[in-house]
């Protein structure tokens, strides 16, 4: 039997009540491409959780197909902001809580504006970070919508 951590997003979704899967692969710091492959599923349904900055220095999520990469440009401008950043590795542990490369959407330190790539929502299944390296949560598109209340934008290139 595998013995599964608990983490603060698997504490924030039991509380909810959300339906999702555990899975544990082996961490190799080569991101979510790698993941899917050694988890032997589609790279586009291995969600990735990018933590960025707008001009102001708010923190903000944004959650991005593994393959894909986000063009700051539009979210910039689909966010109504001069311009946005992606954080360091620092500023996102501190924001989230997460150590880089188990950053998770669900359960962050801060109460953090989420934004998700549209064509997200057009998977069947997602495969997202759990709170851990090597850690990954699967489930409905529909209960990360749910749970996380995003905003959609379309920022994928």
């Amino acid at each position: 039997m595998t013995k599964y951590p608990v983490t603060p997003a698997t504490r924030m979704l039991d509380e909810k009540g959300a339906t999702y899967t555990k899975h544990i692969y082996e961490y190799n710091k080569k991101g979510a491409v790698a993941a899917a492959e050694i988890m032997k599923v589609n790279d586009h349904a291995m969600i990735k959780t990018l933590i960025m900055e707008d001009e102001t220095h708010r923190p903000f999520i944004i959650l991005m197909h593994g393959e894909k990469e986000t063009s700051l440009k539009d979210l910039a401008r689909q966010i109504n902001t001069k311009n946005v950043r992606t954080v360091n590795v620092k500023e996102a542990q501190r924001y989230t809580g997460y150590v880089v490369g188990g950053i998770s959407p669900f359960g962050t330190r801060r109460d953090l504006k989420v934004y998700v790539e549209k064509t997200i929502l057009d998977l069947q299944y997602i495969y997202i970070n759990g709170g851990r390296r090597g850690f990954i949560i699967g489930m409905k598109p529909e209960v990360l919508i749910e749970l996380l209340d995003p905003i959609l934008v379309n920022v994928a290139k």
